[in-house]
């Protein structure tokens, strides 16, 4: 099970809004067939693996880190596959919680007369696709705060000439964190201070929607983002009364190719639970978070943030930072912890990430399309 758990780390960045799922066959002591989610849309771990064993399933076990689909989505459903294999018995990590599964693929394979075992490394299962899992609970996205910053937190120059605070080897890392997500957020500020493109590089088939919280509507209608809205999708999120006010503004954008969408303030502060719960109608999963102190401190004080990844240089830059994060995180009212910490070093930058882990919170539970 470790193993096929190691297997479906390989799809995360590929398969989403899916799970990652690894599957693992063995017979008389020996791995016979192996397999991963690859991307979305394609085969999933189950069948992989069965078409790796070269039909040589029948009595063997198949390790598989959650519960089969049992429904016809964007491939037949795996339970069928199973059935037909005739393996002795199926071990699952976790069951899938959705309304789809939930124990239904369970019960066809053991009618069918597989012994089936539910549980084993379930808590590594649910860490891995963590995100499936809150989505499933919460119909809500996963959010994820990126940023980078010097060792006294300063998160840019004062001179904006010099764009980057991190490393290209850290710029290269944090952009695998785009493969993840179905959005990338960011304020006005960061449109209006490094007109950003917010894409995934190389491109892919499959961007990430581009969400701009633009309260007033200050989006320049030169940006980049507007500029290749009918390539990407954006959404600019304004403000109610912004929205009603400006109209010719609102048509400006729709007519580049972007969405206008406008949620309710709070204390001068755009809505961002309105938004979350947009997003979720809209199958976005995940959702990174790279606009400036403001905009993330404003996570973190709303208790909306999952994880957190931050990129540290070895630099004090004192008088030329700018955008002071310590600041910003001024406003947070509780302690956050991340568990699962992750510390990785990129040449001279350091990369920490986990999962956060707010006072008196409930676990969150997920499932696969």
């Amino acid at each position: 099970m470790l193993m096929a758990l190691k297997l479906a780390a390989r799809g995360i960045g590929c398969v989403e809004p899916n799970p990652a799922v690894g599957c693992v066959i063995v017979k008389l002591e020996q791995i016979i067939g192996k397999g991963w989610h690859r991307k979305f849309g394609a085969n999933h771990a189950e069948i992989n693996a069965l078409e790796d064993c070269k039909k040589l399933a029948a009595e063997a076990t198949m390790y598989i880190t959650l519960e089969p689909c049992c429904h016809q989505g964007q491939t037949p459903p795996c339970t069928d596959a199973i059935i037909a294999a005739r393996p002795a018995r199926v071990v699952i990590a976790s069951i899938d919680p959705s309304p789809h599964a939930n124990g239904k693929s369970i019960e066809l394979l053991r009618r069918a007369g597989i012994d089936v075992q539910v549980g084993l490394c379930e808590e590594q299962a649910r860490l891995l696709n963590a995100p499936f899992f809150k989505y499933v609970a919460t119909t809500r996205p996963w959010i994820i705060l990126k940023w980078a910053q010097s060792i006294d937190g300063k998160a840019a120059y004062v001179d904006t000439s010099q764009k980057w605070i991190s490393n290209e080897f850290s710029r290269s890392d944090a952009n695998k964190l785009r493969r993840r997500v179905g959005g990338i957020l960011v304020g006005i500020n960061t449109v209006l201070a490094d007109d950003p493109l917010l894409t995934v590089r190389p491109r892919t088939r499959r961007q990430p929607v581009r969400i701009v919280m633009d309260g007033l509507l200050r989006i320049p209608m030169g940006s980049k983002l507007l500029r290749t809205a009918k390539k990407v999708p954006v959404m600019i999120v304004s403000s109610k009364e912004a929205f009603e006010t400006h109209s010719d503004t609102v048509a400006r954008i729709n007519e580049k190719g972007a969405e206008v969408f406008s949620v309710p303030t709070n204390y001068g502060r755009c809505e961002i639970n309105t938004l979350l719960d947009e997003l979720g109608r809209r199958n976005i999963t995940q959702l990174l978070v790279e606009g400036g102190p403001k905009i993330l401190a404003s996570f973190l004080v709303e208790r909306l943030a999952d994880e957190i990844c931050v990129y540290i240089t070895p630099k004090l830059l004192g008088a030329e930072g700018a955008a002071d994060i310590p600041e910003s995180l001024a406003e947070l009212a509780e302690v956050v912890t991340l568990n699962n910490v992750n510390i990785k070093q990129f040449d001279n930058d350091v990369r920490l990430s986990g999962m956060v882990k707010w006072q008196s919170s409930e676990p969150s539970g997920l499932g696969r399309q």
